[in-house]
């Protein structure tokens, strides 16, 4: 089951600790209630590391995933990685990925097969 104070309150309390206040946590909620089943350590925190190891400061993490929650919903190897792989191979560099992700953070969640 879902009990509030293990598996809920945790996520809302890092939610927050990624610089969220009450309507941003809400509204993420709102927009992507998949993500409170997610695990903290084996989900949530890689992808937020994979995202800051780009070069996007906690502020801009917070923007890309405020603005498309489900981001922190993709798998860093099967789908972050190679889509991000693939922006760059059009010609962008790091610093031009970084604006393309908090411009339109929805791109890296695109399929590459079609």
């Amino acid at each position: 089951g879902c009990r509030l104070e293990e598996n809920l309150k945790p996520k809302v309390q890092w939610l927050k600790e990624l610089g969220m206040d009450d309507s941003q946590v809400a509204k993420t909620i709102t927009q992507f209630p998949p993500l409170m089943g997610c695990s903290l350590e084996e989900n949530l925190k890689p992808r937020v590391q994979w995202l800051k190891e780009l070069g996007l400061d906690d502020a801009q993490v917070k923007k890309a995933t405020a603005k498309f929650p489900k981001l922190l919903a993709y798998r860093v190897e099967n789908k972050l990685k190679p889509t991000a792989q693939w922006i760059k191979e059009l010609g962008m560099d790091a610093s031009q990925l970084k604006k393309v992700i908090l411009g339109f953070p929805q791109l890296l969640g695109l399929s590459l097969e079609n």
